[in-house]
């Protein structure tokens, strides 16, 4: 049984510092994507990095580009190059060798100098691409069969970079969309988070959770949105997305960022908020009770809740070590309430630098969820009622004894976060979690529906 329950908001702390990942993972990293390319055939490696699609360059050198556009070259023998623009060659990552580098001044903004670097067309022939190389190509995405004309020869990355490859190999056939080597909801090297991730995503999620809730706290009628928005405080982690904050029918936008809107008694509302390795999004209603609400739009709002929140306590009850993403999936779709509303989206994903790399929670999914996944449970209701809005989305990880030891030996007290809020989940909220799920937010699986009384949340009993 779902109730609405009083409760003591926790403080569970957060770590002062940024946990710092090594070097020598990074070199482990680049070392487990030349063994992906030698199973695949592939001669060279390019990954293709900019602002907004950092992640996979980042995960193997530690640099993600700003500003300007970055590329990785790799090869079968471990040789490795580094093309970066001007104002990148001042932002290198202290354990990149500096002869490693080269400078391409046609990856910087418009109008900056380009003549203090050799042609690209020169740089990747230098590096090994000549005819018939096999040349995999590494930017955000790939295709599935089906989906986009071309299969593995749908490439994301820049035309010029994939047209200059298919000219200087003779063979369009040899230039192929590689990015699955990192994003495969499955295998993809960036699936599988070590200790050290997880403990970086950890510190980023109490982050975020944190403002997104002192936000809530400060929430009141006649607050503007950008007011409410000085709230998300990033404490210098950059941004995965930018800060989402909505009242009213301006809700229906979703992914719209804050503006003079002010907010109103009866009002839907909603805020996420996301940096590199977390995102927490909450929803409800700017209201205290659903006395404040029309009534056919309370009566409907309090099941609607109501019955997201019993999706989501299923959907943490079912994921873990071991588990597959189809039961995950098909045990989330079985407690939804189909008259009451829709998945937007698939109830769940994988999360990392980006928000979402991939997401093995859909009908059929056969991927096992192993140890070292960071997931998030974003489980985003679509009304079939009036228009009302709930969400509660937070990040986990997934850990088995062996992991669950190292994070304990190796990060005590963001595993001492961690017991916490286990405990928290299954004692005060009534989550039966598996030990190996970890929750990173701080307010993980908290749900207020009715936001001028934040302390009064979702709660399973017996």
């Amino acid at each position: 049984m779902i109730t609405l329950t009083p409760i003591d908001l926790p403080d569970f702390g957060m770590s002062s510092a940024l946990p710092a990942v090594a070097p020598q993972e990074y070199e482990n990293r680049l070392a487990a994507a030349i063994d992906r390319m030698k199973e695949r055939q592939f001669d060279v490696l390019l990954v293709y990095g900019d602002r907004e699609h950092a992640a996979n360059i980042a995960f193997v050198t530690g640099f993600d580009p700003r500003f300007e556009e970055a590329l990785l070259l790799v090869d079968r023998a471990g040789k490795r190059l580094l093309i970066v623009g001007n104002e990148c060659m001042g932002y290198l990552p202290p354990h990149w060798p500096t002869d490693r580098v080269q400078l391409m001044g046609d990856l910087s903004l418009l109008g900056q100098p380009r003549d203090r670097s050799p042609s690209l067309r020169n740089v990747l022939s230098e590096f090994g691409a000549t005819r018939g190389t096999k040349v995999g190509c590494v930017g955000w995405k790939y295709f599935g069969c089906g989906s986009v004309e071309g299969g593995p020869n749908a490439i994301e990355i820049p035309a010029y970079l994939v047209d200059l490859l298919r000219d200087m190999t003779g063979d369009r056939a040899c230039v192929t969309n590689a990015a699955d080597i990192f994003m495969d909801a499955q295998s993809g090297l960036r699936i599988t988070n070590s200790v050290d991730q997880i403990a970086q995503f950890e510190y980023a999620a109490s982050r975020v959770s944190a403002s997104v809730w002192s936000a809530i706290a400060n929430l009141t009628v006649g607050i503007s949105e950008r007011e409410l928005s000085r709230h998300l405080i990033a404490d210098g982690l950059p941004l995965s997305c930018h800060p989402m904050l909505s009242f009213g029918e301006k809700v229906r936008q979703g992914l719209s960022s804050p503006s003079d809107n002010v907010a109103r008694l009866g009002d839907a509302f909603t805020v996420a908020f996301g940096v590199w390795g977390a995102l927490t999004c909450r929803a409800g209603t700017v209201a205290h009770s659903a006395d404040d609400l029309p009534t056919d739009t309370g009566e409907f709002f309090v099941r609607m809740a109501t019955n997201y929140f019993e999706v989501v306590a299923c959907w943490y009850e079912n994921v873990g070590v071991g588990a597959r993403g189809g039961d995950v999936f098909d045990a989330t779709e079985a407690r939804r309430d189909a008259s009451l509303f829709d998945f937007a989206v698939n109830p769940g994903h994988s999360i990392g630098m980006d928000e979402w790399i991939h997401s093995p929670f859909h009908a059929g999914s056969n991927v096992t969820l192993t140890s070292g996944m960071a997931l998030q449970m974003d489980i985003i209701p679509v009304s079939k009622g009036p228009f009302c809005y709930v969400n509660a989305e937070d990040g986990i990880a997934l850990a088995d004894a062996s992991l669950r030891g190292q994070l304990a030996d190796k990060h005590p007290q963001a595993w001492g976060r961690i017991t916490a809020r286990q405990e928290f989940m299954r004692d005060v909220l009534g989550i039966g979690i598996d030990d190996s799920v970890l929750p990173l937010s701080n307010y993980p699986a908290v749900l207020a529906p009715f936001l001028l009384k934040s302390d009064v949340v979702f709660a399973k009993t017996a």
